[in-house]
């Protein structure tokens, strides 16, 4: 009981701090280099990519993957199974949906390797100017709104000896439906003397029968 009411008090404070984001469009991504990140999914922004992403997140497909490419004062990649900046997920390739969201600090963009060939891969910027030039040429799908600071503690490099991971990727929703104890009924009230001898006398009834460094680049 104390822990389920601790960790509902976690997700509460995560609700809190998301700046009155939906918990549906809240991702969690609990991070290697020391805690969660927490992004506000844009569906208005880029609908079918944070429908992907919601359903990767889903299938576990995130949990584990590394940080390949990670370069200082530009971004932090990663949502590749191999490592290697070249796979992706089974699913089929998105188109892009390239918006006026300017690219700043803590955005999540696409990965991509040229025209409409966004998968699974993403990136996160660790500052105001080192994305800027990749507005409009990059689908922007989320902003971290929370917990930056284990962005920032990403090991750099392309990739780092021994690089950093997405631990746990979640969606809020996900995780406060999962924390709802379970509605138990109460107790029926016991049959009083008179109704069981009565119940006890009368008859049964029948029953019835009941039914690169210049861009974020995803080559895959």
């Amino acid at each position: 009981m104390l822990k389920t009411f601790m960790l509902t008090l976690s997700s509460l404070l995560l609700i809190s701090s998301a700046n009155a984001a939906s918990p549906a469009d809240t991702l969690l991504l609990e991070l290697s280099s020391g805690g969660t990140a927490t992004i506000e999914l844009l569906p208005d922004r880029a609908p079918e990519h944070v429908e992907r992403v919601k359903e990767l997140t889903r299938e576990g497909f995130y949990d584990g993957i590394i940080f390949h490419r990670v370069i200082d004062g530009f971004m932090a990649q990663t949502g590749d199974p191999t490592g290697t900046g070249m796979g992706g997920s089974d699913k089929p390739d998105l188109k892009d949906s390239f918006t006026n969201y300017v690219y700043k600090r803590g955005t999540v963009g696409a990965a991509s390797s040229g025209p409409n060939t966004a998968n699974s891969q993403f990136f996160i910027c660790f500052n105001d100017n080192g994305c800027r030039d990749l507005t409009g040429k990059y689908t922007v799908w989320g902003q971290v709104i929370d917990g930056m600071e284990y962005v920032d503690a990403i090991k750099k490099g392309v990739p780092a000896k021994n690089p950093d991971k997405i631990v746990k990727a979640t969606i809020l929703a996900d995780t406060l439906k999962a924390e709802t104890p379970a509605k138990v009924e109460a107790p029926a009230e016991k049959e009083s003397a008179q109704d069981a001898v009565e119940e006890t006398q009368a008859p049964e009834a029948p029953s019835e029968k009941m039914e690169e460094e210049t861009a974020p680049v995803a080559n895959h």
